[in-house]
């Protein structure tokens, strides 16, 4: 649909231009009705978004992305989304001591932005 379309259709059922789209809810209530959350990784070129069951402990959920990450936990370098906004980038977030490093037992949070760090060695196998 065309910007102008869809102007005039939001004007014709009286919605708002800055109201969230239907979608925008269907997602977030589906979320909480099963239970899940989400947390980010990000590269260079690419930030992704991940579901994990609430409550999930960092090497679960470093599973999600590739079995071995979950294998080979060492930790999880750990950001709070608010903080990443507010100081502007990774590197301003750990002057600031926003970047915390967290081990097995770290519960993922909702909006996290994580990055795992892993080793898996092939030790034992020919």
């Amino acid at each position: 649909m065309e910007c102008k379309e869809k102007k005039e259709e939001n004007k014709e059922h009286d919605i708002k231009p800055d109201s969230p789209s239907s979608l925008s809810k269907i997602i977030k209530t589906g979320y909480k009705a099963l239970d899940l959350i989400y947390y980010f990784t990000a590269g260079e070129d690419e930030v992704r978004a991940w579901t994990v069951k609430a409550n999930s402990k960092a090497p679960q959920a470093a599973g999600v992305i590739h079995t071995d990450f979950e294998k080979g936990f060492i930790c999880a370098e750990v950001m709070k989304y608010d903080d990443f906004i507010e100081a502007g980038s990774e590197a301003e977030c750990k002057n600031k001591g926003k970047l915390r490093q967290q081990g097995k037992e770290y519960i993922v949070l909702d909006g996290d932005i994580i990055f795992f760090k892993f080793n898996v060695s092939n030790s034992g196998k020919k």
